[in-house]
């Protein structure tokens, strides 16, 4: 007989493991799990004999696995509220940026605090998402665009991973924009990225992986090129923020450098998704951005459908277009906003968001050997999850067992 931790019966299962259809429902579903990882999940009739330390009777709830956040900014000084009413009076996003605004505007508060600042005003944010069933998370730099602010957002990072029951990637983002103090010198700040602050932020390993904002107002595919290749040199796996408010055939180049993801894609046309599916690219689309920044332009769903691209979502949580702490709410303009259906949604925040973060070997799906992360939900249909604004029907949340 095997001996386990901790047993849930009683319970209805979204398993997400591809080797079952659709969610993976089990209608009696039974979890067992040893020192933080899942020992059994399935059907309750097929379980083998296990000697339990505790049970716990879930009354036919419903169990999936814990929510995962494949796309934050969550860690920056100050917000962005005063831009806000500037768009509402009509100026748009690039506007704002080329005129000083934007990203630029939270580099000044964020190069003032400090990373107990940083952690403390991240903190609440944090906690939101936590209370949603949210066990995974990732946390991008590139509010500092100097290598020590850079480094201080990025140990907040870590920290919040430490000092909560979360799971945090960290992204270093240094190419986010070009800094203040180098307008019109991209390809010199770009210079800086490569030569001095990433190798500097490898080296302390402070980062999972490396993040670039291609894009018109940002950085050229070029540049971008540089500091993938520079990230390859270093051993660090590349993400990309592309095609976002133009096409300049970002998919295409994170597909070139085998990105875990490409993030955003409103632009995207079918050559870059067919490029992503053949590297094995993920596309995360990020409908609360969509949302505040009044995009019009929807990312192209039905060619990441044909082309069987796995599309995650995220909240994408940053002060100045998507100040968004809900995951639950995030599912919910995916569908209403992008069309997705109810399964896709549910995979987009589980087992595609552990793609995207080249983690789905530790997370996103209830399977033996994985960590027994889990979200036990007060609902009669996993719709639900998508279904309902405002509402949270988290009955109890599992990290690593407990």
């Amino acid at each position: 007989m095997t001996v386990v931790d901790r047993i849930w019966h009683r319970c209805r299962l979204a398993t997400l493991s591809p080797s079952r259809q659709g969610l993976g429902i089990v209608d009696d579903g039974l979890i067992a799990a040893r020192d933080g990882r899942i020992v059994y999940a399935g059907p309750a009739a097929d379980a083998p004999a296990f000697d339990a330390k505790e049970r716990i009777d879930c009354g036919e709830r419903w169990i999936t696995p814990g929510l995962i956040d494949c796309h934050t900014h969550l860690v920056y000084g100050g917000n962005r509220a005063h831009e806000f009413e500037q768009r509402l009076a009509g100026a748009s996003y690039e506007e704002i940026a080329r005129a000083g605004g934007g990203i630029v505007s939270t580099v000044k508060t964020t190069r003032e605090a400090s990373v107990d600042d940083l952690v403390a005003t991240a903190k609440p944010r944090l906690d939101a998402l936590i209370a949603e069933g949210v066990t995974t998370i990732e946390i991008k730099s590139g509010y500092g665009l100097e290598l020590v602010t850079e480094r201080r957002q990025l140990q907040a990072a870590r920290r919040l991973g430490e000092e909560n029951t979360v799971s945090v990637r960290t992204t270093f983002l240094g190419a986010h924009t070009t800094p203040p103090d180098m307008k019109g010198q991209s390809a010199a700040y770009i210079d800086r990225v490569c030569n001095e602050m990433l190798p500097a932020i490898a080296a302390d390993g402070l980062a999972d992986a490396v993040d670039a904002f291609c894009e018109t107002i940002a950085f050229s595919p070029e540049e971008t090129a540089r500091v993938f290749t520079k990230a390859r040199e270093l051993g660090l796996p590349v993400r990309l923020h592309a095609d976002q408010l133009s096409n300049l055939h970002g998919a295409a180049l994170a597909a070139k450098f085998g990105a875990l993801s490409a993030d955003h894609l409103e632009y995207a046309d079918e050559a870059g998704v067919a490029a992503m599916k053949a590297a094995g690219t993920v596309a995360v689309v990020l409908p609360g951005a969509y949302y505040f920044i009044r995009e019009h332009q929807v990312p192209p769903i039905a060619h990441m459908r044909s082309n069987g691209v796995p599309i995650a979502l995220a909240t994408d949580c940053n002060p100045g277009t998507s100040p968004l702490t809900s995951i639950l709410l995030t599912m919910n303009m995916g569908a209403t906003l992008f069309r997705l259906t109810v399964d896709e949604c549910i995979a987009a925040v589980t087992r595609e968001a552990a793609r995207a973060l080249g983690q789905f070997d530790e997370v996103g799906s209830l399977e033996a050997g994985k960590r027994c992360d889990l979200a036990i939900w007060d609902i009669g249909r996993p719709a639900e999850l998508v279904y309902r604004m405002g509402f949270n029907p988290l009955h109890a949340r599992v990290y690593r067992g407990q």
